[in-house]
């Protein structure tokens, strides 16, 4: 079976968007993450909402530290599109192939982009949970990628992996609520139409899987900084709740059942406009990229014939 242009085009046009998205809304996601990674104790907490944490990096004069982690994130989120597009799109013609079908079903296009899904969160977990233990460190003392990934054991890097195969439902519900793909070439949507189909789908996706969404978020958090009298006692607090039992019982302990939708409202935002911002920079990009997949395969085959007649 040869190379799977078609794939690669729509992988890397994908790759590319969220390379973009993630860029322009880090700071943004930055808030996000350390609002959510914030349990309240004794009736307190130090972010009353997703402005503090703003307001944190300012009055620190940290505000650059909005951007700690970035690279890695960057890094997660253009190899988790890469390898969700191109395994969503190869397994899609795969099975188009496969069962001499014109379209593909709602149920199989669910399992389809589920596949899809698992794979990209087994190959950039790893990066997934250092990226969030960057954001969720104190403002100006985050670590590297390596040293994130080298202070703990190998399956402290793969911290959460169980709830985010969970959340592979969260593209598959994404790309149920959107329109059929079209038949045989890709149609470049409007700016306009692909930010709606976006925002929609993403909006309810999010909020279905939101309470696992966060407890992801508290499991891959940063340790607790070792700056007080009660290092130990935070850092066993804090080793409890890696388990996803443990980060369910603290919610519900400390902020009740409403504590599993704190940062709601955030999430979506950040999530909404991500998504939306992938797909319409994808949707402009994708004729681009297939235009120069095909001339850098041109110039290969004129190349080889070439060096076949000297």
């Amino acid at each position: 079976m040869g190379v799977d242009l078609e794939s690669i085009s729509e992988a890397s046009s994908g790759a590319i968007g969220s390379l973009l998205s993630t860029t322009i809304l880090y700071p943004l996601d930055t808030c996000k993450t350390k609002y959510q990674a914030e349990v309240q104790t004794h009736g307190q907490r130090k972010y009353r909402n997703l402005s503090d944490v703003l307001w944190e990096a300012v009055s620190t004069g940290q505000v650059l530290s909005l951007y700690q982690g970035l690279g890695t994130k960057n890094l997660q989120s253009f190899i988790a599109q890469f390898v969700y597009f191109y395994g969503y799109s190869y397994f899609k013609r795969l099975y188009l192939e496969n069962s001499g079908s014109k379209s593909i079903g709602t149920k199989v296009n669910l399992i389809l982009a589920a596949g899809a899904g698992a794979c990209t969160a087994i190959v950039t977990q790893p990066l997934d949970t250092a990226s969030s233990r960057m954001q969720t460190s104190a403002f100006g003392k985050s670590k590297g990628l390596w040293k994130t990934l080298t202070e703990g054991t190998l399956s402290d890097a793969f911290d959460g992996l169980g709830i985010l195969l969970l959340l592979t439902s969260n593209p598959a519900i994404q790309q149920k609520l959107k329109k059929a793909d079209h038949d045989s070439s890709p149609v470049v949507l409007s700016a306009f139409t692909a930010f709606f189909l976006g925002a929609i789908s993403k909006s309810i996706a999010t909020f279905l899987t939101y309470p696992a969404i966060r407890c992801k978020v508290m499991i891959q958090a940063a340790d607790p900084e070792d700056d007080d009298d009660d290092d130990k006692t935070k850092r066993a607090q804090s080793k409890s709740r890696k388990t996803v039992s443990g980060v369910v019982s603290a919610i519900w302990r400390r902020e009740g059942i409403l504590g599993f939708f704190k940062g709601l409202d955030a999430q979506i935002t950040k999530t909404v406009l991500s998504s939306a911002l992938l797909l319409m920079i994808k949707e402009k990009i994708t004729a681009i990229t297939w235009v120069l997949i095909l001339a850098i395969r041109r110039s290969l085959l004129l190349r080889n014939g070439r060096l076949k007649n000297v």
